[in-house]
């Protein structure tokens, strides 16, 4: 199935419109009482804007014009030129309940991830709202080591998380990553790291070309309550 577009606009403080593309799949819909898990990825510096085209470029929007058979629902807002993600974590939080409510995913295999910029903002999201993802993948990012940096550390510990980075980024500093990796090793985090020493700043096409990044996703699953 293709990718389609759409606006979401919400009102927290002040109006924000993220335009996104949204990848339901092969089979969606065709028994009543199927739920589907979702991804939210999350794009990097170079997409912003409101060419919704540009977010096509990497990751998984990349990935689903290539594969016949995708078995997320996948959601891939593009971040307004002003803007970057980790300042827009209320905002994509408001996108994930919009299209849980429109569509039939399932609650407890919700998943996120995103490259560079996108992984900054896959890391402020999660600690931001960690009750909600079922598994992280946040690709050559990382946090700021200010005042709030312990408190998103704990808050994490639960989540699954896998990093990827290559060694030879000159954009984003591998440390970056290795920092965060630490920083949850040392509260017990269910966490593990990738490094690859071959690889610059494009260590997300590697990632997401690997199945075995979507094998382990789908077994990650969180509890939760009954309605």
């Amino acid at each position: 199935m293709s990718q389609t577009r759409h606006i979401f606009e919400t009102i927290i403080e002040k109006k924000v419109s993220l335009q996104y593309l949204l990848y339901l799949p092969k089979g969606y819909g065709e028994k009543p009482g199927d739920k589907w898990p979702l991804v939210l990825f999350l794009h990097g510096m170079g997409e912003r804007g409101s060419d919704l085209d540009l977010v096509k470029k990497h990751g998984i929007p990349k990935v689903v014009m290539k594969r016949q058979e995708f078995p997320f629902v996948a959601v891939s807002p593009q971040c307004p030129m002003e803007s970057t993600w980790p300042g827009l974590t209320d905002e994509l939080y408001a996108l994930l309940v919009d299209v849980m409510r429109k569509y039939k995913i399932d609650e407890s295999r919700v998943y996120l991830t995103g490259l560079s910029m996108g992984g900054y903002g896959a890391w402020y999201l999660a600690s931001a709202y960690p009750k909600l993802f079922a598994a992280v993948v946040p690709i050559c990012g990382g946090m700021m080591r200010d005042a709030g940096f312990q408190d998103r550390i704990n808050v994490l510990k639960r989540v699954p998380i896998w990093i990827f980075h290559g060694e030879k980024d000159e954009a984003v500093p591998v440390q970056n990553s290795k920092d965060v990796f630490d920083a949850l090793k040392k509260v017990r985090g269910r966490v593990k790291l990738t490094l690859y020493p071959d690889l610059g700043h494009d260590s997300w096409t590697r990632t997401y070309d690997n199945p075995e990044l979507y094998e382990w996703l789908l077994k990650q699953k969180r509890r939760t309550k009954k309605k």
